[in-house]
């Protein structure tokens, strides 16, 4: 193992803090948020009598491992004729975070935390993210609470929000969770230590998986690709090693969808503004026609999320082992989401990647500044006032978000890199199976599986396109700027 794997988490802290400034991020808090933050000694608080009382709802959250940042609980209740309630809670970070406060400023900065493989940088200061503002177990919190009918079909017939008092009476994590649900494994203690929560969680369970059918049926992409995250020993960079997607992962991305859309539909039927989340049509949909072609399949000339997410379903069904790949090359060829103002009244645009119409961020406002900024649209329309921003500035704040996270995932991605120039370092010389991932006139970019590692093919590129499969052999590392070269080998 060289000197820089053993000093690897010290490196790629400070890989991480250069590329953030380089794209207008800040890594630290200033002086008057830290001074603010300060300030706050309990979490916050509102005698308003209209906030309900559901503190005594089997509330649980689930999220990774080590998560510490709780946005968001969920309960379900069983309805007569088969409906089922379900029920949303978000933190209320806007009770501590005021709009025009320097803590709203360093959120509004940067938009979202950044989550490197070597550090977090929190959209917030921890002592709110992770306590104050965290529904974390065994507290009471204030939160928004989007409420959605779920018929036996998985549509959402009807949806409300309202402001509430919470208490999680279980942290959970995906992977445990997930094991018991689909493997059978024992439940994970803090689940079985909660009389009535297994129930529970397996009622949220099968709702989730009808709204996604639902969503399916309609053309929400089911796509999985391998996010890797970097595993430390110490600051000894030990590995890389990827999320899987699996049941639990789904409950909560099915549910917060859902949450989202209510948030959505909730502000236009108050004749309220929402930063909307769109994903246009696909940037290069002929090139997705032509690698379904190259695997035997057949999609329409026009962009069809259907026909699309058939192909997914049937490419999976196929070959599950590689199916990231295409997944990766699928999204690649999709293009970025972005926000987008929507205005009372007006047509709004469709999430072609989830096959929804009326969809906004709102969920993680401990991480997201869009959801925040969601979060106090809603809490203007609760209390029947007009909207706490102006139209312009709106308008300007869609804007600096979209730029903003895809910023804050470029210092991501980038990080990534470094960390796998890292680990393939002393590898030099070694031939790796690999898929194409990017092809311009920039470059070529190939991605391997062992570490999951993606580089520039210097050599050996002529001909070749997103999708493509080859053999190639790893050429050169560079850690602190994340190059990884590899030239085509036959």
């Amino acid at each position: 193992m060289s000197p820089s794997q053993v000093n690897g988490r010290r490196i790629l802290q400070a890989v991480a803090r250069r590329a953030m400034r380089e794209r207008g991020l800040e890594p630290d808090f200033s002086p008057a948020a830290e001074a603010e933050a300060r300030e706050h000694e309990t979490p916050g608080t509102d005698s308003d009598p209209s906030i309900r009382d559901l503190r005594g709802l089997l509330w649980c959250s689930i999220d990774n491992d080590d998560s510490r940042d709780l946005d968001q609980l969920t309960v379900a209740e069983a309805l007569a004729d088969g409906v089922v309630k379900v029920l949303v809670a978000v933190a209320d970070v806007d009770c501590l975070v005021k709009k025009g406060s320097a803590l709203d400023a360093h959120a509004r900065t940067n938009t979202t935390s950044v989550y490197t493989a070597a550090e977090i940088f929190p959209m917030l200061p921890e002592k709110l993210s992770t306590d104050l503002t965290s529904l974390n177990p065994g507290v009471e919190r204030l939160a928004l609470v989007m409420e959605m009918s779920v018929a036996p079909s998985g549509v959402v017939t009807a949806s409300t929000v309202y402001r509430a008092r919470v208490f999680n009476h279980a942290q959970l994590a995906y992977d445990a969770v997930a094991a018991w649900l689909e493997d059978g494994a024992p439940p994970p203690p803090a689940l079985r230590a909660v009389k009535g929560l297994e129930e529970q969680l397996r009622l949220q369970d099968k709702t989730a998986q009808c709204m996604r059918a639902v969503r399916v049926e309609r053309g929400a992409l089911r796509l999985e690709t391998l996010e890797a995250k970097a595993v430390f020993d110490g600051d000894t960079l030990a590995a890389l090693r990827p999320n899987l997607k699996n049941r639990a992962r789904e409950l909560i991305e099915d549910f917060m969808i859902g949450a989202n859309g209510a948030t959505a539909l909730y502000l236009e039927e108050k004749k309220l503004p929402a930063l909307r989340r769109v994903l246009r049509s696909p940037e290069r949909w002929e090139r997705i026609v032509a690698l379904a072609a190259d695997l035997g399949e057949h999609l329409p000339e026009q962009p069809d999320p259907r026909a699309l997410g058939e192909f997914l379903a049937r490419r999976k069904a196929a070959d599950p082992l590689r199916f990231p790949d295409v997944s990766l090359s699928v999204v690649k060829l999709l293009g970025s989401g972005e926000y987008a103002v929507q205005f009372p009244g007006r047509r709004a645009e469709e999430h072609f990647g989830l096959a929804v119409k009326d969809y906004t961020h709102s969920t993680a406002p401990n991480r997201r500044f869009p959801d925040l900024a969601a979060q106090r649209l809603l809490k203007a329309g609760i209390a029947g006032q007009p909207s706490p921003y102006g139209d312009e500035e709106l308008v300007a704040l869609a804007a600096h978000c979209t730029e903003q996270e895809d910023d804050a995932a470029k210092v991501e991605r980038q990080v990534r890199k470094s960390a796998a120039a890292l680990l393939l370092s002393t590898r030099i010389g070694k031939r790796f199976d690999a898929v194409v991932t990017g092809a311009s006139t920039k470059g070529t970019w190939v991605r391997i599986l062992d570490p999951d590692a993606e580089g520039k093919l210097q050599k050996g590129f002529e001909g070749l396109d997103v999708g493509d499969r080859l053999k190639v052999e790893l050429v050169h590392t560079d850690v602190e700027r994340g190059y990884i070269d590899f030239v085509r080998v036959r």
